[in-house]
């Protein structure tokens, strides 16, 4: 097989995206606009903008041509563009133009900013199913009323209901606390205390949820489902502390849970993706993606898919965007994951070290077969 037909058989493959958020709802301009494609909460420096990095320029090569725009255009026209074709337009042409087929939707991050997986699917052609956050099910119980002695109880009952036809959990004890939690499960008396606390500091105006014996119970109670369990590792917004985001720091948590048999999803992890490969490479139940850095990385996409082939076995590692807001990170995520698998394999194909057929397979297990596997999705795309 040759260079193009490498890359026609991963242009052609439907992905799965096993880990992503919804597109933006409606118009957004300016500084609002741009702020998307930032982990950072604040302004550029003066004279800059957030497309300044190695995303915005990914954005005017690779987004501009699903505008009808050519490559590499302006800020000032990709903008205009945008304005004229409309939210609803760009959003449909390039959730259509990434060739993912099913999006596993987190709908745990200000949700009504963003499109739900049904909104998704109509949008993009595309089927969806949704990831359920563990935090937020347990404030959103607290906000309809509960005490302490129920709290438990109310957060299994309402799990069960919102998990039924959920493809997987997620956590973001990474944000909330650090990875560096108590493994073990915690009493029930240590709970009762704990909902009672953060009962308290709710009214005073404190409904987030970061204490850390809660937040190992819902850890716990997810794992009752047996759903795949994500969480967030590695590379975020400043809310989180970096070094308490490395996933090695879980290794006593995945010793305890692996005779549970549930699957541990590890979501992006840069710059700690090689450890996630390694966690996932030692441990049956672990797997790992590098969706946020892709997009991130921009150019630089190809070294990061690169190494996180280098250890993990391949069975163990999965396609993601992890997009949120502008459909332009969705597009990306693909887009950029693609190229980059069909460089890196590509090159190992031409050396000699992988045959064409073994690129192809690997190719189809990372995009779509392991998502579909894990997540027990026989009937998606």
């Amino acid at each position: 097989m040759t260079a193009d037909g490498l890359r026609a058989a991963v242009d052609a493959l439907r992905l799965v995206d096993h880990h992503v958020h919804g597109a933006m709802v409606g118009d957004v301009e300016g500084a609002a606009f741009e702020a998307g494609f930032s982990e950072s909460p604040w302004p550029p420096p003066v004279g800059t903008t957030h497309l300044d990095s190695q995303l915005g320029f990914a954005v005017r090569r690779w987004c501009a041509p699903v505008l009808d725009l050519h490559p590499n255009v302006d800020v000032t026209a990709y903008v205009a563009r945008r304005r004229d074709l409309g939210a609803p337009e760009v959003t449909r042409r390039l959730l259509a133009a990434s060739g993912v087929g099913l999006f596993l939707v987190d709908t745990g991050c200000r949700a009504e900013q963003t499109l739900g997986p049904e909104e998704m699917a109509a949008t993009s052609g595309a089927a969806a199913s949704e990831i359920v956050r563990l935090e937020s099910v347990a404030e959103e119980v607290t906000a309809s009323g509960v005490d302490a002695t129920r709290f438990a109880d109310r957060f299994a009952s309402t799990l069960d209901e919102r998990a039924r036809y959920a493809a997987a959990l997620k956590s973001v004890i990474a944000y909330r606390h650090g990875l560096d939690f108590d493994p073990e499960p915690p009493s029930a008396a240590e709970v009762r205390r704990a909902a009672g606390q953060w009962l308290r500091r709710q009214e005073t105006g404190e409904p987030r949820l970061t204490d850390p014996v809660l937040l190992r119970h819902l850890l716990w109670a997810g794992l009752e489902r047996g759903l795949p369990l994500q969480f967030h590792v590695g590379y975020g917004d400043p809310d989180l502390t970096l070094h308490r985001c490395d996933p090695s720091l879980m290794t006593d948590f995945l010793r305890l849970v692996q005779d549970r048999h549930v699957p541990v999803m590890l979501l992006h992890g840069y710059p700690y993706h090689r450890t996630a490969g390694y966690l996932a490479h030692v441990f049956p139940h672990v797997y790992f993606d590098v969706g946020l850095a892709v997009n991130y990385t921009g150019a630089r996409s190809r070294a990061v898919v690169a190494e996180s082939l280098e250890v993990a076995p391949f069975g163990k590692v999965l396609f993601s965007s992890d997009a949120w807001g502008p459909a332009e990170l969705h597009y990306l995520g693909a887009v950029l994951w693609r190229r980059a698998m069909a460089s890196v394999l590509g090159e190992w194909v031409e050396a000699g070290e992988w045959s064409s057929a073994d690129a192809v397979r690997v190719v189809k297990m990372v995009g779509a077969g392991n998502a579909k596997r894990v997540y027990r999705l026989e009937e998606s795309p």
